[in-house]
Formats: structure tokens, sequence, C-alpha cells
């Protein structure tokens, strides 16, 4: 996995974007001072390279009775069962993220539940059957910090 070199202009574009999806190119043409025909190449690349990957509407899960978020570290009884607890999980609408990890837990999840008796039925019925020797689950109270991938002098050198 190696990065792409970018310019002054790619970290502009970047910038822009980050802070708001839905801004028009041609806003960010004249932001850049450049046609909106280069903004679209731009984009383009960016996409083609795998740096921008889509753009997405953001479901607040609490407005819509969501209103648990657990992480939950899991513990494989068979560690060779990655890859078929990785499509079981896929199969779980409320695992929103699934991260394979170092230190003490072979997997760690994010889960989003109604309340906390729709987690521990998600917990019970749903994750423990996949496998598990055990889990350990944190509940977050409330996000503190979310935002993407901050654009911190990317064209510079190392």
């Amino acid at each position: 996995m190696g990065h792409h070199q970018l310019d002054s202009l790619d970290e502009q574009i970047l910038r822009l974007i980050a802070d708001n999806a839905r801004i028009p190119f041609l806003e960010v043409a004249r932001a850049c001072n450049v046609s909106g025909a280069a903004i679209h190449q731009r984009i383009q690349k960016l996409t083609n390279l795998g740096i921008l990957k889509g753009s997405e509407f953001i479901i607040d899960p609490e407005k819509i009775g969501y209103e648990t978020c657990a992480y939950i570290g899991l513990y494989l009884r068979d560690p060779e069962q990655f890859d078929s607890v990785t499509e079981a999980l896929k199969l779980i609408p409320e695992v929103v993220e699934c991260h394979y990890t170092t230190g003490q837990y072979d997997m760690f999840i994010k889960i989003y539940a109604k309340n906390n008796h729709h987690l521990l039925e998600v917990i019970h019925d749903k994750l423990q059957p996949l496998g598990l020797s055990r889990s350990e689950t944190i509940i977050s109270f409330r996000e503190a910090i979310k935002r993407q991938m901050p654009i911190i002098d990317i064209t510079s050198e190392d």
C-alpha cells in the first residue's frame, strides 16, 4: 500500500471537499482559481487513485432509535475463522465496523443497538453463535470527536 504524490491543488481540493462533500465543483474551482473542468479532472484522478472513496449521507443512529453505541472486542475460539466470522458479521445489520487488531482481541467491532436490552440480544443471539470464546463490551456514552482524516502537509517531503 503505497501513497501517491499529490500537489498543492490536490491538497486544496481535498480540504474543501472534506469540509463539505456537497460543495459544487464550480465553487471549488473558484476557491482554487482554476476551471470547473480542471476540478472535475482532479476529482476523477483522486477517485481513480482510491484517495477519494465516494460521498455519503450520514445517518444519525440516535435520531432513528439506536441509542446505544458499543465497541466489542471479540476473542475467537479458532483464530483461523477470521474470514468466516467476518462474512457472518456482514450479515448482522447492527455491526457497522469490524477491525482485525493487534493486542488482546482477535477482532474489534462497533455496533449500534436500540438500547441495552437490544445490545444484550445482539451479543447473545447473533455474536456468540459465531464461535467466540468470549467478548468484552465497551459502551460509548457520547462521541466526543469524529472527523475525516485531516489534510496535514500531504504535499511536503518526508
